[in-house]
């Protein structure tokens, strides 16, 4: 099963559109917090992103918000890393 696979069947099984999954966001933002936190905060920041969405914040915002937190918690050298491996 692919990614976008498993989206779709997971959000049929939730009732929500595909459209409104933001797979890129939650990605990108687990990615981040893996890297400059603990690798388990990944997987916890990205439901606590989709407690606060559901509780009406906007995603890009909170995603923003979350993503400074965990780069803040490493520091300037795991930000430097974090560029170059966007770079790749």
């Amino acid at each position: 099963m692919t990614l976008d696979e498993w989206v779709k069947a997971a959000c049929a099984e939730l009732g929500i559109a595909p459209a409104d999954a933001s797979v890129s966001l939650v990605l990108n933002l687990a990615r981040d917090v893996a890297h400059n936190t603990v690798r388990p905060a990944a997987p916890v920041t990205a439901y606590l992103l989709g407690l606060a969405v559901g509780r009406g914040a906007d995603p890009q915002e909170a995603a923003a918000a979350l993503t400074a937190l965990a780069t803040a918690q490493a520091g300037p050298a795991a930000a430097s890393d974090r560029d170059r491996d966007r770079d790749r």
